[in-house]
């Protein structure tokens, strides 16, 4: 298909916003296609939530950002460059992923676990700095697990380890974070203060890529949401651009209605009940 002149300029325009971002990609997973000729920008300084029904594809996406997953067709591009013609550690250096599920050595302490955020910047030549205990005693007072750092995090309860594994991406200091379901196992006082840490990090320059279950975490923390479905972008932008009652219903099924938030101004999706 030929783009016009101002297809072409538009599409220059969102490239230059975005360091990050596909081109038609197909992704699969064990031979099973999940998405195909999926193009996704990600705008530089956002904050960006991935939304969907369950196996829409969404932590699928997130892992081929991060260059977990390599696309069957198509590309990822990191700063205008294929994201595979990046060394490990670079990319490392560009991107922190918060994986859907970790699993921590036996018998490892919460500040040591923290401590392998740094991993990206250590080398033969470069060992630990006072730069790098400095990030991982800046990650602990930012997620409140300074208090935990000489337990083991075998021995966390799951909302506890959840926050030590936040801490630990964010001690590699990336500016661009990837994070899949980062309220798993927490309690709705500890969503709110980690979705308000990802809040502030954001303020301050970072971009954020999350996905999200709970959609109105997401209209109201977001200014960029991804709706998905069946491996496709039905819908991205401002939430209070997208979110309408229609989009709801065709992404989830759901009938709702929406009204504004009363303290972020935000949309908030009531469900309408059977009766």
């Amino acid at each position: 298909m030929k783009l016009t002149a101002a297809e072409i300029q538009s599409q220059k325009t969102i490239q230059t916003e975005s360091r990050l971002w596909t081109e038609n990609i197909t992704i699969k997973y064990d031979n099973r296609v999940i998405s195909r000729n999926l193009s996704v920008q990600i705008p530089d300084g956002s904050f960006t939530v991935i939304v969907g029904p369950n196996g829409c594809g969404k932590s699928t996406l997130l892992r081929t950002l991060s260059n977990l997953l390599k696309p069957s067709e198509g590309q990822i591009l990191l700063d205008g460059k294929a994201i595979t013609s990046y060394k490990s550690k670079e990319v490392a250096r560009k991107l922190g992923l918060l994986p859907q599920s970790s699993t921590a050595p036996d018998g490892i302490t919460v500040a040591n676990l923290i401590a392998h955020g740094r991993y990206p910047y250590q080398s033969l030549i470069r060992q630990w700095t006072d730069e790098d205990e400095a990030a991982v005693i800046s990650a602990m007072e930012l997620t409140n697990t300074s208090d935990l750092s000489h337990r083991y995090v075998d021995e966390l309860s799951g909302g506890q380890r959840q926050r030590v594994w936040v801490a630990m991406v964010l001690a590699q200091q990336t500016p661009m974070l990837l994070l899949d379901e980062p309220t798993t196992y927490l309690d709705i006082a500890h969503q709110i203060e980690l979705l308000e840490l990802f809040k502030d990090l954001n303020q301050q320059g970072n971009t954020l890529v999350a996905v999200l279950h709970d959609l109105n975490h997401a209209a109201r923390y977001a200014d960029n949401i991804i709706a998905m479905k069946d491996g496709q972008v039905i819908a991205q932008g401002d939430p209070r651009e997208i979110i309408t009652a229609k989009l709801v219903e065709e992404v989830f099924g759901l009938k709702c209605i929406i009204i504004d938030d009363p303290v972020a101004n935000t949309p908030l999706v009531v469900p309408l009940g059977k009766g």
